[in-house]
């Protein structure tokens, strides 16, 4: 069972670090100036996405690390299973972040296609979130080393 569980915590968290990569890549794909007629397919790209990879990823992820923590007592006593709870922690928080703007903006453009936005507006907008993607990635990245390296840090004291 534990073999199991930490399989489909590094698979989800894998899952969900390139999920979280190919929306910022389909953000920096986008060229600078973009209408509303090309906003629109953008926006339903990401959040397609973010509904089938990115949050079913980020929930699977959770669960196992939990299951994995809770009847193992080594892990409840080790430092690199509370850094990795920690950037778990920033992850889900990035994630959730990330999703809900996701869904909504692409709910929104589908109903401003008659009204164009300024084109600069979305294009730092874009950049802004393709940015908060990349730190996601690096974070994630981090998170999975973690629990690949399983670094010698001090036992905590509980």
């Amino acid at each position: 069972m534990r073999r199991l569980l930490k399989f489909l915590h590094t698979l989800s968290a894998a899952g969900m670090t390139g999920a979280v990569a190919a929306v910022a890549i389909v953000l920096l794909a986008t060229p600078p100036l973009i209408g509303a007629a090309e906003y629109v397919p953008v926006l339903v790209a990401m959040a397609r996405i973010a509904a089938w990879l990115i949050a079913p990823s980020m929930v699977l992820t959770v669960i196992t690390g939990l299951l994995a923590i809770v009847p193992t007592p080594a892990f409840q006593e080790a430092g690199w299973v509370w850094a990795k709870a920690a950037t778990g922690i920033l992850i889900l928080e990035g994630g959730l972040q990330v999703l809900g703007p996701i869904q909504a903006e692409a709910k929104r453009g589908a109903r401003a296609l008659a009204v164009a936005p300024d084109p600069a507006s979305v294009s730092r907008l874009m950049t802004a979130e393709a940015n908060t993607l990349w730190l996601l990635v690096a974070v994630c990245a981090a998170n999975i080393a973690l629990g690949v390296w399983r670094p010698r840090m001090p036992k905590l004291p509980f």
